[in-house]
C-alpha cells in the first residue's frame, strides 16, 4: 500500500534507477569482451510513445476532478545497444568514461530518490502521530 501518488511514483522511479544500474554495471564489466555492443535502459522513448496515445477525459461540469497523473510506469522499459559509438579494434564500444559518468549521475538520481521517499514517508508519520493525539 502506498501513502500517495507521490510515493508510488518515487519507488517507480526508484526500481528504474536500479535496472538502470544493472545495465550500466554490465557494460563497465564488459568492457574487455570483445563485439560487445554498449547498452542503454530505455524508457523515455517508450513514455513518448504512450502520451501520444493518451486518451482526455472530457470535463462536463465545472464540479468533475480533473484527470489525476497515475504515475509513471516503469515497467515498460527495454535494453537496447546503442549505435553509432567509436569501436575499438576488437569492435567493442563501451567508454569506460562515459559509463562511469552515467553510473555516477544515476547513484545522485538514486540518492535523491531514496531521501524524497524518507521525507514522504515522515511526512506521513507525522500527519498520523498527530492524529492520534487528537
Amino acid at each position: 500500500m502506498n501513502a500517495s501518488e507521490v510515493t508510488a511514483t518515487l519507488f517507480n522511479n526508484l526500481n528504474y534507477r536500479g535496472e538502470r544500474q544493472k545495465v550500466i554495471s554490465s557494460n563497465i564489466s564488459n568492457i574487455n569482451t570483445p563485439n560487445y555492443k554498449t547498452k542503454e535502459l530505455v524508457f523515455e522513448n517508450e513514455l513518448n510513445k504512450s502520451k501520444n496515445t493518451m486518451l482526455e477525459m472530457n470535463k462536463t461540469n465545472l464540479g468533475h476532478l480533473s484527470m489525476a497523473n497515475t504515475g509513471n510506469d516503469y515497467s515498460k522499459t527495454k535494453v537496447v545497444e546503442i549505435k553509432g559509438l567509436e569501436e575499438q579494434n576488437d569492435g567493442n564500444n563501451v567508454n569506460l568514461d562515459t559509463q562511469m559518468g552515467e553510473m555516477s549521475k544515476n547513484k545522485m538520481i538514486f540518492d535523491a530518490i531514496q531521501s524524497s521517499i524518507k521525507k514522504d514517508s515522515l511526512f506521513f508519520k507525522s500527519i498520523i502521530d498527530s492524529s492520534a493525539k487528537n
